[in-house]
């Protein structure tokens, strides 16, 4: 038995998924099978509790109060900053910017960092795979500066072509923004080889994470990527959570997005100055709970580790493309070497809408429509697909049960 086989055999899924309340529950008198962690994880215990208790124990607001609730409230709060600083290997605390998800992270970068910056002529470079949260803010930047989105080709397969993305790269791109893990075809992209590209062209590398982070080891010093966007409701947090982590060096010469209160020193109608990193970019009262409920869950995923969950992951999206593939009728998107946990499909012949649906009423939840990528569904000329996406607390007996499922409604549907 080699050493991920042995990890994976000696990781026991049903242990952990007593910790998560709602994996428990029946929908249409049947077993909840829950393949929809692409789009939300669901949360242990822990959070749901952090998050109880917060209300309960210390409900006040941060940075604002000198009594004790208020104290008890931003410690919490920062103890977060320090935790995802820590789980992604951030060089410093205060270069970690807490935003309500990854899609406001990208905003953030796109009018803080590209709109002040773009000219007509300039280029912004993303790929084919790419969330719409990694497209339309860009769009927007383009549209009012005269600047263009380039895109970087995949292949048929679901592979970026990464020499066509380096060629991409001319002295007219001034930024280039990546999913690190494709949300449809749960590829890995190799940041670490176009980070490298776009540093020696001295080119600023966002990278979407927003898959990446509850599948991977995520280190941005290792990565050598210059912005890194992630969402909380992925990594079994509450919604309303995330971060931009940044180099210091961008994050201080960007303006404000956000103006109001606590990302300021001093005001006065003639001229406001503004607060140091992070409170610079944390305009307003947060989401102080969820930031609490957060920290719990990056403690939960440390305590299991994240080099065992990616391996069993790993072993599990080997046994259920396997057993994917011996459907009759069903194609698989997204056939990529290195990928995670997401199997985006279809059965010829039947809506993937319809197929959803009648799945449901097996208990089952998965994802149908474009994914929020329609750029790549007419890549592949389809209007949808439905996605299976998987995560630690899923077991081959649900991918059979899935499987067998599958053959009833398609027979039905036939």
């Amino acid at each position: 038995m080699n050493a991920r086989a042995h990890i994976a055999a000696a990781f026991d899924p049903l242990h952990y998924r007593t910790d998560f309340p709602l994996l428990a529950r029946s929908v249409h008198g049947k077993p909840l099978i829950y393949f929809d962690n692409a789009n939300t994880a669901q949360k242990p215990q822990s959070v749901i509790e952090s998050v109880d208790r917060f209300y309960r124990e210390t409900n006040a607001n941060v940075a604002r109060a000198m009594h004790a609730l208020g104290e008890e409230a931003t410690s919490a709060y920062e103890a977060t900053r320090d935790k995802l600083a820590r789980f992604i290997n951030a060089p410093a605390r205060e270069e970690v910017i807490f935003t309500s998800g990854t899609t406001q992270s990208i905003n953030l970068v796109a009018y803080s960092y590209a709109l002040p910056r773009l000219q007509p002529g300039d280029e912004i470079l993303v790929t084919t795979m790419e969330h719409h949260a990694n497209i339309v803010p860009w769009q927007l930047v383009c549209e009012r500066t005269g600047a263009k989105l380039k895109v970087a080709p995949i292949t048929q397969s679901g592979e970026l072509i990464v020499d066509r993305f380096i060629e991409l790269l001319t002295p007219s791109v001034k930024l280039a923004a990546v999913t690190h893990v494709s949300n449809v075809l749960g590829t890995i992209n190799p940041m670490r080889e176009l980070a490298k590209a776009c540093r020696t062209r001295d080119i600023p590398l966002l990278v979407d994470g927003s898959q990446a982070a509850p599948h991977l080891t995520i280190d941005v010093q290792a990565l050598g990527c210059d912005f890194y966007a992630l969402t909380g409701h992925k990594l079994f947090g509450p919604t309303g959570t995330g971060a931009l982590w940044a180099r210091r060096e961008l994050l201080e010469a960007m303006p404000p997005f956000f103006g109001g209160g606590e990302m300021i020193k001093t005001v006065t109608f003639e001229k406001t100055t503004f607060a140091d990193l992070p409170a610079k970019f944390e305009a307003g009262t947060p989401n102080i709970a969820g930031f609490v409920g957060l920290g719990a869950a990056i403690d939960y995923v440390n305590a299991i580790g994240r080099d065992r969950i990616q391996t069993y992951e790993r072993e599990l999206l080997d046994y259920a493309t396997t057993a994917f593939k011996s459907v009759p009728g069903l194609r698989l998107f997204g056939e990529a070497p290195h990928k995670a946990a997401v199997l985006a499909f279809l059965i010829d012949g039947v809506h993937a809408h319809d197929l959803a649906m009648l799945l449901d009423h097996e208990g089952i939840a998965v994802r149908s429509g474009h994914h929020c990528a329609h750029p790549l569904m007419q890549f592949y000329g389809v209007p949808a697909t439905l996605r299976a996406s998987l995560a630690f607390y899923n077991t081959r007996d649900e991918v059979d049960r899935f499987i067998a499922a599958l053959t009833r409604v398609r027979k039905l549907l036939a």
